[in-house]
């Protein structure tokens, strides 16, 4: 009987395989049926026989307690987008100039969700999402639900992909056509209907939305001896990957051009939504020695669909007050669905802005979603006005805390100088747990608006007190134990996190998540950069005397320095937890460029190696380059080198210098 249950475990995944990854049927939905009901039985009455890769195992059923925090050994970047074909042309004339001829992969961009999907001797161990690049969350339980992402592979290989998860148009509609009978409010896209999928804790719920999946990426390419992209998708779908069929290999950026142009005609009559193009340099060697940016890499890009616009009332303009006082008209808007999200609100930046586009409350205006995200204004129809619209009059005081605006010269924004405004210190709130900051799972913007109007929390450290308001918590509407245990915890835990995300999260002017970890890694303790002079602050590559002022500025201010000593009483960690940086006389100060491909060490690890040193990596080799590090073909960078008269090591000198 067990045999017998290897061989219908065989033939159906087979059947599987072939119908929803190739999309070519080989038995009958009839013979289907009795393969799986066979199979079933088997498994009731030998339940210790079922496998792993089982196709019963597809069905959902595990309910976990919340989503386990996921480190990826390769960050998983975000990509550069454009928007205009005279960019995507620019973005092939700066790969040129470099002295390269790409190929590129052309791919249409799934409106989706991101995922990681982790092997082990062809056997899925983990799916993750991508959350901030470099932690996600564990979606394993759902993603085996997706009967297009292999349990096991036709290899017993070791190997990480990436791709997106996504839900088909059909889907949808037949989803909201149940919703609609039973009462429930419609999902308004595929892509927030797979995201809410994919985030079910219960997988039974997340196997009755019928996800799909495509696989893009092989983000270690060459540890397979694989030297394209293309490649790289061949091998994926030889695994048993579900791959798109619209990927193109084109020789140059005419030919993505022609790609562009034929599926934005196509673009509504595909089965899943697509809101552009991913450009990729096929070359695993040449986007390796083009590198990356802090966020992107520089070997590929997107290109944004032009985004649809609609026709709505401007029905007022209200304004929003910023954590650092800076005041932000709003445009509310008769509700309309603009790319499959109702939208009510759009910013309008700045005072400047209304009257560029000469808005009157009253007016019917075109909304677009730039990029097919972020809501906007586009412009007033004139010929509709009626005579009845109000003209814009900027305010002259808060409208949280009625303090008179200022307006710092040389800026076109207006500020309330008030540090006690209570609108201020929700957006300080928000800042302080958002993702790159404390990142506490739980406390959403809505969510800390409810606490702060509640009298739950008025500063940051109140956040740290929340355990003390846990029985009026549990008693608040949508809340229950297992919300408020699970938020708790979270806070909790935060407070472990390394220095450079306290830093961020206290929200000094002018210091992103970069400039924190910067800071983090010289200083070491909140102690120490706490004591540093504007002199001190600008010995450090990249750190100006605009910066240095708003550092040494926010530690002297009084309350500032109350709200930092409350945090260090309350047990949060103050000490960078990353990668010590040890100076050392060949490396520390000095910038490195990495070319050509390594072989003794993933260029990650060549990064890791010389910030650790007190070094930093740069892209470009310039007259400020220190040294370039050459690996295998290293290409126009070592010939840059050789002609500056930069110094030049290989890896095995390298290696050396590191005393490895």
């Amino acid at each position: 009987m067990k045999e017998r249950m290897n061989e219908l475990i065989d033939i159906i995944n087979e059947a599987d395989y072939n119908y929803h990854t190739l999309d070519n049927p080989t038995i009958t939905d009839q013979e289907y049926d009795k393969y799986l009901r066979e199979l079933i039985e088997i498994e009731e009455e030998h339940p210790d026989w079922i496998r792993e890769d089982s196709p019963t195992q597809h069905a959902g059923g595990k309910i976990i307690e919340g989503f386990e925090k996921v480190t990826h050994k390769i960050p998983m970047m975000s990509i550069s987008d454009v928007f205009s074909e005279s960019e995507v042309i620019a973005f092939d004339e700066r790969i040129r100039k470099e002295g390269y001829h790409p190929e590129y992969v052309c791919e249409l961009k799934i409106d989706g969700l991101s995922v990681s999907l982790l092997y082990e001797k062809g056997k899925l161990v983990r799916a993750a999402t991508r959350g901030d690049g470099t932690i996600g969350e564990d979606i394993t339980h759902n993603a085996k639900t997706i009967k297009v992402i292999p349990l096991k592979l036709k290899e017993e290989v070791d190997i990480e992909v990436r791709g997106e998860i996504f839900m088909n148009k059909k889907t949808l509609d037949a989803l909201n056509e149940e919703r609609k009978k039973n009462g429930q409010p419609l999902l308004q896209n595929c892509r927030n209907a797979a995201a809410g999928s994919i985030r079910q804790l219960d997988s039974k719920v997340a196997a009755k939305r019928k996800l799909d999946n495509f696989i893009y990426h092989l983000p270690n390419p060459l540890d397979y001896g694989i030297h394209t992209h293309y490649e790289a998708i061949e091998y994926m779908k030889k695994l048993g990957f579900k791959t798109n069929p619209n990927n193109r290999l084109v020789k140059d950026i005419k030919g993505v051009l022609e790609y562009i142009d034929e599926k934005a005609k196509e673009r509504d009559a595909l089965p899943y939504d697509i809101d552009g193009i991913v450009i990729k340099v096929n070359s695993i060697d040449m986007q390796q020695q083009l590198g990356t940016t802090a966020k992107y890499p520089k070997w590929c890009t997107a290109y944004k669909f032009p985004a649809k616009e609609v026709l709505t009332k401007l029905t007022d303009i209200i304004f929003t007050v910023g954590r650092t006082g800076q005041i932000t008209p709003n445009a509310v808007l008769e509700p309309v669905i603009v790319a499959g999200s109702t939208i009510s609100r759009a910013t309008l930046h700045n005072e400047d802005y209304v009257k560029e586009k000469d808005l009157k409350i009253g007016d019917i205006v075109s909304i677009r979603k730039a990029g097919d995200v972020i809501p906007e204004v586009v412009e007033v129809k004139k010929e509709r006005r009626t005579g009845k619209e109000k003209d814009f009059v900027m305010i002259t005081n808060c409208p949280m805390c009625n303090t008179p605006l200022v307006k710092k010269e040389g800026q076109v924004d207006y500020y309330c100088p008030n540090n006690k405004c209570p609108a201020r210190n929700i957006e300080s709130l928000i800042h302080f747990v958002s993702r790159d900051a404390m990142n506490i799972d739980g406390l959403g913007d809505r969510i800390i608006e409810d606490f702060y109007n509640f009298h739950f929390i008025a500063t940051i450290p109140d956040i740290y007190g929340l355990k003390e308001h846990e029985k009026d918590l549990i008693r608040l509407e949508g809340y229950g134990d297992k919300s408020v245990t699970n938020l708790l915890n979270a806070i909790e835990e935060s407070k472990k996190n390394s220095l450079e995300k306290l830093i961020f999260g206290l929200g000094i002017p002018h210091v992103g998540a970069k400039t924190a970890k910067l800071l983090a890694q010289k200083y070491q303790t909140l102690e120490n950069l706490m004591n540093q002079t504007e002199e001190d602050l600008t010995k450090i590559p990249d750190i100006g005397a605009i910066i240095a002022k708003s550092v040494t500025s926010y530690f002297n201010d009084e309350h500032h320095k109350a709200v930092v000593e409350e945090l260090i009483e309350l047990g949060l960690n103050t000490t960078y937890l990353g990668p010590a940086v040890i100076e050392d006389e060949s490396f520390s100060g000095k910038s490195f460029v990495l070319t050509g491909s390594l072989t003794i060490y993933t260029r990650e690890e060549a990064k890791a190696k010389i910030e650790s040193l007190g070094g930093k990596t740069v892209d470009s080799v310039s007259k400020k380059t220190s040294v370039v590090i050459v690996g295998e073909k290293p290409g126009s960078k070592y010939d840059k080198a050789l002609k500056l008269g930069i110094p030049i090591w290989t890896e095995e000198e390298f290696k050396e210098k590191l005393g490895e």
